[in-house]
C-alpha cells in the first residue's frame, strides 16, 4: 500500500513507519526536518506542515491511507492549544485529499479505567503530561466522534506504551474497546513496537470504521 505517515520521527511514528517499511508498504513521511530521516527503498521524507490543510491534501492525495501520529512537542508550551487547533486542520486536509482511510496515533486519557471514570480524570498522571493527554482526548471526543464523511480509527495504546523507550516485537496483543485493557498482574502496558504491529494489522485488513479501539498485552 502507499500510506502518507505524518510524524514518522517520534516515538510513536518511527516505530509505525519501521513495521510499514518491514511489511513492503511505500511510505511518504511529512517531517519538519527532512535531515532527520533518510530516503530509502520504501520511504521517501517530505517538509511539509501537516497543519496546513491545503498542503497536507497535496501530499495525500492518490495515497491509500493516511497514518496520523501528530504531535506538537511534549516540550511545547502550547501543547493543548496546538492539538486542539492543528488536529482539524489535519481531518481537513485528508478530507480535500479524497482519501478515504485516515488513522491516528490516540492517547489513553480518555479510555475508562472503572465504570463511569477515565484514566485522565483519576488524578494519577503526571502534570506535565496533562496538557498532551486533555487536549488529545477533547479531540477524539468533542471533534473525531462527529466526522462522518472520513473513515477514520483512532487507536488508543494500554495504559503504559513502552515506558517511552523502545522495546520488543512480539506480534500479538489484545484489543479492546473504551475500556483500559489490564493483564492479570493489574498492569496495562504494551511496547510501542507491537502498538505498531497493530496499527499496521488495522490498515492491511480494516476492523474499526469511525471508532477508537485499544490495544495491550
Amino acid at each position: 500500500m502507499n500510506v502518507l505517515l505524518i510524524g514518522a520521527t517520534g516515538y510513536a511514528g518511527s516505530a509505525i513507519l519501521n513495521e510499514l517499511v518491514s511489511r513492503g508498504h511505500s511510505v511518504t513521511a511529512v517531517v519538519r526536518d527532512v535531515s532527520k530521516l533518510q530516503d530509502s527503498q520504501f520511504v521517501k521524507a517530505v517538509a511539509g506542515d501537516a497543519t496546513d490543510p491545503e498542503a497536507l491534501a497535496r501530499l495525500a492525495r492518490g495515497k491509500d491511507a493516511v497514518i496520523s501520529a501528530y504531535n506538537p512537542g511534549w516540550k511545547n508550551p502550547r501543547l493543548y492549544e496546538d492539538t486542539l487547533e492543528n488536529y482539524p486542520k489535519i481531518v481537513e486536509g485528508v478530507r480535500s485529499s479524497g482519501v478515504k482511510r485516515l488513522l491516528i496515533v490516540g492517547g489513553a486519557g480518555t479510555l475508562f479505567v472503572k465504570p463511569g471514570v477515565r484514566l485522565v480524570d483519576t488524578g494519577t498522571l503526571p502534570a506535565e503530561w496533562l496538557p498532551g493527554v486533555k487536549s488529545l482526548g477533547e479531540f477524539y471526543l468533542n471533534f473525531l466522534t462527529k466526522v462522518k464523511d472520513v473513515d477514520w480509527v483512532f487507536l488508543s495504546p494500554a495504559g503504559n506504551l513502552g515506558n517511552l523507550q523502545k522495546g520488543v516485537r512480539t506480534g500479538k496483543y489484545r484489543v479492546g474497546k473504551d475500556d483500559m485493557l489490564f493483564d492479570e498482574k493489574g498492569n496495562s502496558f504494551i511496547s510501542v513496537e507491537d502498538y505498531a504491529v497493530a496499527m499496521v494489522d488495522e490498515l492491511e485488513k480494516p476492523a474499526h470504521h469511525y471508532e477508537r479501539f485499544t490495544v495491550a498485552y
